[in-house]
């Protein structure tokens, strides 16, 4: 399983003690990088075994990643050398500073998914690329195994929220949901957050905002607005229902106004109140008939206590859209 056909050397290596074990850092091209590894699964008969299946679409979607160019920048891979690789100094004057002779194969610990996408990569586009690894010296199977759980089970994705901001400068609808949560005069302003942590009174996650806009923004003539038009275009629409709901608005637990499940009925109900003030030409936006048909709504019970604490979900906000929009829009 950990057989190489023949020794293969990686240049300009350096090798540091990381806690006490010794380790090596360095680069490698992709096809040796393919051959140098081989993967524990978890079903080994030897009972040491830990990785899980490769998820195929997981590696299409590095591949993917890969083929945006100088941009796609990844982490290093993680393996364990089991003492089959030997490092060699250039010279006594830089001793931590030379080639690794690998004999045999090492086991790959963390980075199964970007091997997988890089070979995929590699063989659609007939490239090669340089993929950094770090390597342990040794460790026993214990050890292994404990690192891969600790890398796999501790540590924590930072959310789709934040995510969402760090897009903000490539991704329209990104660049829109921030700015709903930083902008002055945003009915969001106070009541959502960023990074996707839900405190203090900040109930709506910059992720919940992404689907709202989505939503809201849907109709062919309303998407291929710019981005600014369509910030206009949603502070507008959530500003008139805040201030037609101010009491509503101002409080999360009396009422269900501002619950996600609400927010994004009004999106959905929304999309065709935007569509109507859009001309289809987009040269013409009217911006008074959106605030007037927000003022149609006169029969909504937004409390707690209503019959809105039973919606749950997708389907529950459309079936409340469809209620919104037979007041807003009679006679369409």
């Amino acid at each position: 399983m950990n057989q190489l056909p023949h020794q293969l050397v990686i240049e300009n290596v350096v090798q540091y003690k990381q806690r006490g074990k010794v380790s090596y850092s360095g680069s490698v091209l992709a096809t040796n990088a393919l051959t140098l590894n081989y993967v524990k699964p978890f079903d080994h008969s030897s009972g040491k075994g830990y990785q899980r299946p490769v998820d195929l679409k997981r590696c299409k979607d590095f591949a993917n990643y890969l083929s945006k160019g100088d941009i796609s920048l990844f982490p290093p891979i993680l393996l364990n050398a089991e003492s089959n690789w030997e490092f060699v100094a250039y010279d006594k004057h830089r001793p931590n500073f030379g080639r690794l002779l690998c004999n045999k194969k090492a086991s790959l610990i963390d980075g199964q998914h970007r091997l997988g996408g890089i070979k995929l990569y590699i063989q659609e586009t007939d490239s090669e690329l340089n993929i950094p690894f770090v390597t342990f010296h040794f460790l026993d199977e214990d050890e292994e195994i404990q690192l891969f759980d600790t890398i796999n089970t501790k540590s924590k994705p930072i959310g789709n929220s934040l995510s969402k901001f760090l897009q903000r400068h490539a991704d329209e609808l990104s660049w829109i949901s921030t700015e709903l949560v930083l902008q002055n005069g945003s009915p969001f302003q106070n009541i959502s957050s960023i990074t996707g942590k839900r405190n203090n009174g900040r109930h709506i996650t910059l992720q919940n905002l992404y689907r709202m806009v989505e939503l809201l923004t849907k109709s062919p003539h309303v998407f291929h607005l710019t981005k600014e038009e369509k910030l206009m275009l949603v502070l507008i629409y959530f500003n008139a229902l805040k201030e037609h709901y101010t009491k509503e608005w101002s409080d999360y637990k009396e009422y269900r106004i501002t619950h996600i499940v609400c927010l994004n009925a009004l999106s959905i109900a929304g999309a065709d109140i935007l569509s109507v003030c859009v001309s289809e030409d987009k040269k013409h936006i009217d911006y008074n008939a959106i605030v007037k048909y927000v003022r149609k709504l006169k029969k909504m019970d937004w409390s707690s206590s209503s019959a809105l604490r039973y919606i749950r979900g997708t389907s529950g906000s459309k079936t409340l859209a469809a209620e919104l929009l037979i007041q807003m829009m009679p006679d369409q």
